[in-house]
């Protein structure tokens, strides 16, 4: 197949989606597929047009080529009024399928993807809708509670409703502060005291301007990935300092990562339950990652959804895919297969 791997963008997350993209691309030509790696920022300013999907390829080159923007892309948002680099489009409108390797604003939340809609242009992963209310963390923690998938309790606020008793909301420190569109763990805190609560809003406010504010679940740190409405084998995930934060994510070593996760069938088949219901009430096509924590006595608790995750060689879905017998290539190719059932409706 020609496909397009789209990657990088403006979000906080641009350099692990590169990497994300990096390897996907890589892994699809291992598989036989004529992929390419696209900025869908930056695009690509030159094409051959009577061969843009070519049968040789160097996809380290063109990452380094997308990398090579990165000190410039707070000015170029400010000089362009459009969204989608050079040639993006039509190449996307070229191929067979677009791999969505983006992270984070501009990218999971739903734009993209509603674009793609309007353009007829097939790619992986969930719709628009279900992007967008994944991505708004308030917005999922309501999905979750109206479909008896248990999250923490909590409150949000904005720059112009901000709320500095968190007594009044039922809570008591520790909570967590963090933004409520924001992922690969940026813009969150664990705040023990009223200083802390107020430096960390600061904080969290420097990223964008709704913020989530929950009770903190002191226990074990689980994810699970859900691939056509079914439940991989659960990782647990132990940060050897602090808590999963973006360093402990992308930092080799900063984690120990166990999968399938040692906890009794029991727990295993309630957790992956309810990362099945969360799919099933946020509407996900195709394919997401659950995140839960669990406390001592086995009260679990989801996080929150991510519909494009990462997507390295190591990251959390891989690493559970593998348990189930399937390789890094083998699940790209997999993904892209569930993702061509929501275009046979």
């Amino acid at each position: 197949m020609k496909i397009v791997v789209l990657a990088g963008g403006t979000s906080t997350e641009r350099d692990v989606s590169i990497v994300s993209g990096t390897g996907i691309c890589g892994a699809l030509r291992q598989k036989g597929h004529q992929a390419i790696l696209v900025d869908v920022f930056c695009g690509q300013e030159e094409v051959d047009w009577e061969d843009p999907f070519p049968a040789e390829y160097d996809v380290e080159k063109a990452a380094e080529y997308m990398s090579s923007f990165n000190p410039q892309i707070k000015e170029m948002e400010k000089k362009r009024r459009s969204f989608f680099g050079p040639n993006v489009l039509e190449l996307c409108e070229k191929c067979d399928i677009v791999f969505l390797g983006l992270h984070g604003a501009n990218g999971e939340d739903g734009k993209v993807q509603a674009t793609f809609d309007l353009l007829g242009i097939r790619y992986t992963g969930t719709g628009y809708l279900s992007s967008a209310m994944a991505m708004d963390k308030r917005i999922t923690k309501e999905v979750f509670l109206m479909n008896h998938v248990p999250t923490p309790g909590g409150f949000t606020m904005t720059r112009d409703n901000l709320e500095k008793d968190i007594a009044k909301h039922g809570l008591e420190f520790p909570v967590v502060v963090k933004t409520s569109c924001g992922g690969s763990s940026v813009g969150v805190y664990i705040v023990n005291n009223q200083k802390e609560y107020e430096d960390a809003i600061d904080g969290a406010y420097s990223y964008e301007d709704e913020v989530v504010v929950e009770e903190y679940i002191r226990g074990r740190e689980f994810s699970v990935a859900v691939v056509d409405g079914k439940a991989y084998p659960i990782i647990e995930i132990a940060p050897k300092q602090g808590f999963y934060d973006y360093k402990n994510k992308y930092q080799a070593g900063s984690t120990v990562e166990t999968c399938p996760a040692e906890i009794s069938p029991e727990l295993t088949e309630k957790m992956q339950h309810y990362a099945e219901a969360g799919a099933k009430a946020l509407c996900i096509e195709g394919y997401a990652r659950f995140d839960f924590m669990m406390k001592e006595n086995g009260d679990m608790y989801c996080l929150e959804a991510n519909t494009l995750p990462g997507m390295t060689p190591t990251s959390l879905i891989p690493q559970e895919a593998k348990v189930l017998g399937i390789d890094y290539p083998d699940l790209c190719e997999e993904l892209i297969r569930i993702s061509f059932k929501k275009y046979s409706k």
